[in-house]
């Protein structure tokens, strides 16, 4: 008589996301480079707006940090995204694996840990690869003319 064993969950539909080890958190992200994108904030409103200007430190074309173990040094600004924070950043894009997951609605069809594919994400049209620019002094002196749209 054969037994039908099913597999275990994955890590990201059995675990809490503060469950989750560092490696396990860090394989969340899709790769999409949205994170890495310039955001500007009206002083009078707090309204937040989304450019298509990348961070300097990303490679549009890998939608990757350039130096990510030294991103802070270099960039100290940047931010961490953590199980403590995720839920607080409101300008995380609806796509964000680490939103989705600590929203509750899982990984999408083309997230790397889904698809087996680090390419799906481009290829589903969710990373930045095609449209972003790199941030340049000349670019940040327009950043305006760069607006793609309202976050949060």
């Amino acid at each position: 008589m054969a037994t039908s064993e099913t597999a275990p969950p994955p890590f990201w539909e059995s675990k809490a996301i503060d469950e989750l080890t560092q490696s396990e958190w860090e394989s969340l992200c899709d790769g999409c480079g949205q994170c890495c994108l310039l955001k500007v904030e009206d002083e009078d409103t707090s309204d937040v707006f989304l450019t298509r200007l990348a961070c300097s430190q990303l490679d549009v074309g890998r939608c990757r940090c350039k130096d990510y173990a030294n991103r802070h040094d270099i960039m100290p600004d940047c931010i961490t995204l953590s199980p403590e924070n995720v839920e607080k950043i409101a300008w995380l894009p609806e796509s964000c694996a680490y939103r989705r997951v600590a929203e509750g609605r899982g990984l999408a069809w083309w997230h790397p840990l889904v698809s087996g594919d680090p390419d799906t994400v481009h290829q589903a049209g969710v990373s930045v690869r095609d449209w972003a620019v790199g941030e340049d002094p000349a670019r940040v002196a327009n950043i305006y003319h760069f607006i793609i749209g309202e976050v949060g």
